[in-house]
Order: structure tokens, then sequence, then C-alpha cells
């Protein structure tokens, strides 16, 4: 009995050396070391290390939370992995969400805690992935199609790519070149017969991102076709028309243009159903063709030329691109001035109709006086201009020219011819020439009536045509002459005395060389306003006499 004890004890301590520590480490699971994200195009690779390789029957599992949720969801395609890797893709994903992984290490039962990785938004960190390309050869040229890269990944950006392709003829000591060409596109001047092989990556230059290159494809091209294609395409604007020329070596030939709206190029669809026969172009027998600009608004198209001699047709040219923006000649406008009474207004009309009518001119016109260099300039959208507060019956002359603006090009037209026209007198002018009379006549009066009294000053003060008594006039000979000039309202009150015997002169006569006062004399003040008869002195001097006597009484 004791010993049936012992051996059963026994197995059950060599049963849990066994599995004790294996319990020990299913407890102590490690979480995944290194955990990295990788993203091309739509597709998904997560990548990490074991922490313990000497563990058996660890497999790992993966979450993701995306930013608006707090919830974790079971990552598809990377459960229970064995390895250290698993791809996933998200049909679903908005790529410019954040999102979060996590990843940990299960055996059994067991689990490790959760190794979690950064949060990312997908379109941020995806690379670039290879294109797919698909060639076809033609004798000196081979035509390209490119399928873009990702579909979820980059939907938004499908005509945004721009595909670089690295070209090189397959045989020893060869150049590359590289090239840039649209989705569906043609790479032309090589040499028919010739084994040519190329790669093609895709690039966001917005986005700062360069895809992988695809894989090498090679093509041989075809022997030479009979007819070549016209060369040397060059597009010229004249007057209101585009004038389509190329090269041709042979002669009696027709030909047929071609054109197509640039932005088709930047889809991958075909296009080659949507070309148009441009009007003029069609049949012709010359190597240069006449459309209208009306015909082609403001945008980016290409053009292509056949050759044909009945029998045999050429192959398409290479495809010129064209921008009508670029090309458009805008002509003179045409002015015309008209005075009124208080202004000058030039009118001014286009001598050419805009393609697009979204992009109307703007017109500018300078004027300047006749006799001055001097310009003023005006810039508007209305076609009507008005020059107020001009001088009058002068000659101003104008010019205008008309702008295209906004575009990628701004473009102007020539001046046009210069139109002269002078100014009316004007409602200022009258009132200038009636205040200008009025001067004149003002100062004409005043001239008439200085003149006048200056003469009747002189005639007073030269010729008088009274006189006072010679028996006065002799004592009062030396007051001086101005006193004359004054008004009678002015004129001095004098002193006079009353002589009333012959003694009394000589008396007076003797005060006065002695500078005596003759107030000592018996005088008396006279209000003589020393007005005189024009009488002859005789008969003055009795009347004169008479009236001293009065005073005298």
């Amino acid at each position: 009995m004791l010993a049936l004890l012992g051996a059963t004890t026994l197995v059950l301590a060599a049963g849990a050396w066994w599995v004790l520590p294996a319990a020990a480490d299913e407890n102590n699971l490690e979480s995944p070391q290194n955990v990295e994200v990788s993203i091309m195009d739509d597709n998904f690779t997560l990548k990490w290390n074991r922490s313990n390789e000497s563990v058996p029957n660890v497999t790992f599992s993966a979450d993701y939370q995306m930013s608006e949720t707090n919830s974790w969801i079971q990552l598809p395609g990377c459960q229970y992995v064995a390895g250290t890797e698993c791809t996933f893709s998200f049909l679903k994903l908005n790529v410019l969400d954040e999102i979060t992984l996590r990843i940990r290490a299960e055996r059994g039962n067991s689990t490790s805690s959760w190794y979690i990785v950064d949060s990312f938004i997908p379109f941020l960190k995806a690379q670039i992935g290879p294109p797919e390309v698909h060639l076809e050869a033609e004798d000196k040229a081979i035509k390209i199609n490119i399928s873009p890269p990702g579909k979820q990944m980059w939907s938004m950006d499908r005509s945004r790519f721009i595909y670089s392709v690295v070209i090189w003829e397959n045989a020893p000591r060869t150049e590359e070149r590289t090239v840039t060409v649209y989705p569906r596109d043609t790479i032309y001047k090589l040499s028919p017969e010739t084994t040519y092989c190329l790669k093609v990556r895709a690039e966001l230059p917005l986005q700062k991102k360069v895809g992988v290159y695809s894989a090498v494809n090679c093509v041989n091209t075809t022997a030479e076709n009979k007819l070549p294609p016209p060369e040397n395409i060059e597009v010229d604007a004249a007057h209101q028309n585009y004038v389509l020329k190329w090269d041709y070596a042979y002669a009696n030939m027709t030909f047929q243009a071609q054109w197509l709206y640039g932005y088709l190029k930047q889809f991958p669809e075909d296009h080659s159903d949507k070309w148009k026969q441009i009007p003029g172009c069609v049949n012709v027998r010359t190597t240069q063709c006449v459309f209208p600009q009306r015909v082609f608004p403001d945008r980016v198209y290409f053009l292509r030329v056949q050759a044909s001699d009945g029998n045999n047709t050429s192959l398409w040219s290479e495809e010129k691109e064209f921008r009508s923006e670029q090309q458009t000649v805008i002509l003179p406008p045409v002015l015309n001035v008209k005075t009124t009474s208080h202004a000058l207004h030039a009118y001014v009309g286009a001598s050419w109709e805009p393609a697009d009518l979204h992009r109307l001119p703007i017109y500018e016109i300078s004027v300047w006086e006749n006799t001055s260099s001097a310009e003023s300039r005006i810039l508007q959208e209305q076609t009507e201009f008005t020059f107020p507060n001009l001088k009058p019956l002068t000659v101003y002359c104008f010019k205008a020219r008309a702008h295209l603006l906004g575009g990628k090009w701004n473009q102007s037209s020539d001046f046009s011819d210069v139109v002269c026209e002078k100014t009316k007198p004007g409602a200022n002018s009258r009132t200038w020439l009636a205040a200008g009379i009025c001067i004149v006549i003002f100062s004409i009066f005043i001239a008439v009536c200085i003149g006048k009294g200056l003469f009747r000053c002189l005639n007073y003060v030269f010729f008088p045509s009274l006189k006072p008594p010679s028996s006065i006039d002799e004592y009062f000979s030396e007051q001086p002459l101005k006193n004359l000039l004054l008004s009678p309202s002015e004129e001095q009150t004098e002193r006079c005395f009353v002589i009333e015997d012959v003694n009394s002169i000589t008396i007076l006569e003797e005060a006065k060389e002695t500078n005596g006062d003759l107030k000592a004399f018996h005088s008396q003040t006279s209000r003589d306003s020393g007005h005189y008869s024009n009488e002859d002195e005789s008969s003055g001097g009795k009347t004169s006499e008479g009236s001293v006597q009065e005073e005298s009484g």
C-alpha cells in the first residue's frame, strides 16, 4: 500500500514538473516587439517580432479602432496568425480618418498584454505602388496605356497622377531617356523595327509622393509606313482666325485635322472616339488650314493632322498641345469721342468677339492735352468714359486698348488710333468772359474819371478862372499855391485885417518887417470866402472899397 502511494506521488510529482513550467510560461507571454505598419496603395501590412522564439504554439491577433469610436474591432486577415506579419485591406475605410492598431500574443487561453501602435492617417502613410502598363507599337512610335495604381486609396487623385517613363533601346550601351506622359499617350521619334523597353512610375507632386516603378515592358516597333505622318505642327493667330500649319515631304496630298479636349488626357479611359474634325480643315490640299477663334474658347486642346493620297493614309501626326487663351489675338478697340457742353465722352467698342464669355475684356484709355506729353490713364470694364472739368477750348487726344485678365496668361491689345477733340467754351468760359468784359469797362471808367479829375485839378492850379483884387493879392503873394488845391470845405479861414487909412498901411509894413505882433492893431476876423468878381480891376476895386467901408462902419 505504501509502495503504491509512493508510486502515485512520484507520478504526480513528475507531472507537476512538466506542467508547471508550461503554465508559468503561458501566464508570462510577452507582447510582440518592433511592430510596424506599411501601406502600398490599398494594401496594409503589419509586421512584428516575437519576444520569445522558444515558446511553441504562439499565435498573434490584431484589432483596430477608428478615431471617432472607442470600440475595438478585430482586424480581418490578422487573427491567430502564426507568423510575424499579416496583410489586410479596408474596402470601406476613409483613408483620411485616423486609425489605431493593437496586437498581442496568444497561446491557448493565455494572452500577452496589448502592444498599441501609434495612430496614423492611411493616406499620409501610404506609398504609391507600380501602375499597370500596356504597350502598342507603331512604326516610329509606341502607344502606352497606363492603369493608375490603387483604387480606394487614390480614388480622389487618379486624374492628378503624373507618369514618368524611362525608355531605352534594347541594345548594348544605349542611353535611357525619361519622358512625362498622360495615362493614354504616345512616345514619338523612335526607329522602326526596333525593340524598346520601358518602365513607368506614378507621382503626386502636390503630396510629394513618388511611386514604385512598374515591371519592365518591351515591344518591337513595326516597319515604316508608306506615307509618313505630317510633321512640325504649329498654330498661329491672325485677326479673328487661327492658322494651323504643318510640313510634309510629298506634294499633291490631301490632309485632315482633328482636335480633342485637353482635360480628357488626364483620365485613363480610352478617348480615341472623342476626336472631332476641325472646321475648315477637312480635305485640305495645302499644308495649312484656317478656322475661326470662336470655335475654341479659352481652354487646352490637342490637335493632330493626317495625310492621304487617296489610296494610302498616313498615321496621325504627333499630337500638338494648343492653348487657345495663350494664342488669342486681341485686336485694338474702336474709339469714338464726342463733345458736350460740360465734358468729353469717349466710347470704346470691341473689334473682336471674346471666345470665352466668362473672361470679358477690360478697357484702358489714355488722355492728354494736344500740347503736352503728360498722359492720364483710366482702367474700367465699362465701354463709356467721361472726362469732366476739362479746360475750355482745348484740344485733347485719346487712345485705348483692351486687356484680358484673370487667366493663366494676361493679354493686351495694341493701342487704337489716336482721336483728338476740342472742348467747347462751356459755362465757366462764358462767366470768365463776362467778368473780363466787366473788368475792362470798369477800368476804362476809372481811367476816364481819373483823367477828368486830373484835368480839372491841373486846370484849377495852372489856369485859375478867378483872381483876387490886386490890392489884397499884393500882400498875400507868398501864400503857398497848395492851399488853392483844397476843396471849399477844407479851405483854411484866413485872418484878414481891415485897413482904415493909409497910415495904417505904413505901420503894417513896419510891423511885418520887424515880425511884430499884429494883434496890437485894430483888426477883425474876415469870413471872406475868397471868391471875387470877374469884373475889371477898377470896378472891382470900387466894390471892394465899398465893402471895406461897410465892414468898418
